[in-house]
């Protein structure tokens, strides 16, 4: 019988064996930052809700119909983090980190964000997120960093049908007359009023419409890649320099906007083809006056989120080879109460050794022990009797081959790391 309580709707969970897979990608991405020189930053799960209002946006859709913000016991506004940079960039601010000097800031996290999203495949209310800033640098060679670190991660997952979409959102010299010229566009089209509302707050917000009827207007509107001052220019085509250079095909998508006003100069999304509808997996972009929104001191960054959902369901759909590590190698099966004592040390000491192992419970008989031993996907089974304990032995079972042979006990730990090794 079942409990009587569910997840609330919209809420992305993992259970075994598909949270196996889950943490193993979340560990592979881990590696990837700190082979890049990035530290692990935990960060708050709620914010401040006038940090997402300045930071992210008035206009956007996260900010305007997505957040899940509530009053605390003190009359404070708090708002679940939606998105991880502005909590990032806050807290490297409030800490320092940029004082300590040797920017640029390099920094990573993870850990659930929260969206009041209309839930389907790809898209939940809690879903999961990677996130990596580099703060402090307008180096164009930080924005290819960036994109490889991302890029070598899917890479080395088996996923080989990821596309990167690169784009130039300009700065701040270049971008005010491309938003006028953008505005007198968006101001002759058909558009209901709130989108209307949105052309004279950020027009770009426009041009990530999704809507069908609102995208066959778009066929036109003036580009930010054909407006970008010289700087801009030269950045963005140096960024595609060093992509080159790193063998890291990309398409230029001179439409790609993104959901957040943060954005400046590069901007960037992987996207996957199998998954339909939702089939960004991850994206990211440079955010030089984020500092400033939120009362910092002028400090340039860039940084990316990756959609470990979306990750998950893109190994699935492409069928890759990607495993997790195996949660048990050897399970121990003991016959009788002082082999199952000796067994419980004896399994321990595997643990000790970095060997994944289990063991049956509650004095089970050898025929359910075993079958224990199958359903835990170990390669080898540990078997202890009485017989063993008095001959100073275990019998060695390969589950796979049907083999047993006997092993002395103080043997044994290093015969499993042998065999598990090859």
């Amino acid at each position: 019988m079942s409990s009587s309580f569910q997840a609330p709707k919209g809420v992305s969970e993992y259970v075994p064996p598909r949270a196996d897979l889950f943490a193993a990608i979340r560990q592979a991405f881990a590696e990837q930052a700190r082979l890049a020189g990035y530290g692990y930053l935990e960060l708050a799960v709620f914010e401040d809700t006038n940090l997402f209002r300045r930071g992210v946006g008035e206009s956007t859709d996260v900010v305007s119909k997505e957040m899940y913000t509530f009053e605390d016991r003190g009359g404070r506004s708090l708002t679940l983090r939606p998105e991880f940079t502005a909590g990032v960039l806050r807290s490297v601010l409030e800490n320092g980190l940029h004082k300590q000097g040797g920017l640029p800031v390099k920094v990573w996290t993870t850990g659930p964000a929260f969206r009041a999203e209309r839930p389907q495949q790809g898209r939940y209310r809690q879903f999961y997120q990677l996130d990596l800033e580099a703060i402090g640098s307008e180096d164009p060679q930080v924005d290819a960093e960036t994109i490889a670190i991302a890029w070598q991660w899917y890479q080395s997952l088996g996923l080989r049908q990821v596309r990167l979409l690169l784009n130039s959102l300009g700065c701040k010299e270049c971008r005010p007359a491309y938003r006028a010229l953008l505005q007198d566009f968006l101001r002759g089209l058909d558009l209901d009023e709130p989108t209307r509302e949105r052309i004279e707050i950020n027009p770009l917000r426009v041009l990530d419409d999704k809507r069908p009827a609102v995208r066959a207007q778009l066929t036109g509107a003036p580009l930010m890649a054909d407006h970008l001052c010289g700087a801009c220019k030269a950045h963005h085509d140096r960024v595609r320099e060093l992509l080159g250079d790193l063998g890291i095909e990309w398409e230029d998508t001179p439409t790609l906007v993104r959901g957040l006003d943060y954005y400046t100069r590069t901007t960037y999304e992987f996207d996957h083809p199998l998954l339909g509808a939702q089939s960004g997996i991850g994206g990211g972009g440079r955010y030089d006056g984020l500092s400033e929104d939120i009362g910092g001191p002028p400090l340039p960054g860039i940084g990316f989120g990756l959609g470990l959902d979306r990750t998950v369901l893109a190994l699935e759909a492409e069928g890759a080879e990607f495993a997790a590590p195996a949660r048990c190698e050897v399970f121990g099966v003991a016959l009788g109460e002082e082999a199952e004592r000796r067994l419980f040390a004896l399994t321990a000491e595997f643990r000790r050794a970095g060997i994944a192992a289990d063991m049956a419970y509650g004095g089970k008989k050898l025929k359910g022990a075993m079958k224990d031993a199958d359903r835990s996907g170990a390669a080898y089974a540990v078997i202890l009797g009485e017989r063993d304990i008095a001959a100073g032995s275990v019998q060695l079972k390969d589950l796979a081959a049907g083999d047993q042979t006997a092993v002395p006990l103080t043997e044994i730990t290093s015969t499993l790391k042998e065999r598990l090794s090859r």
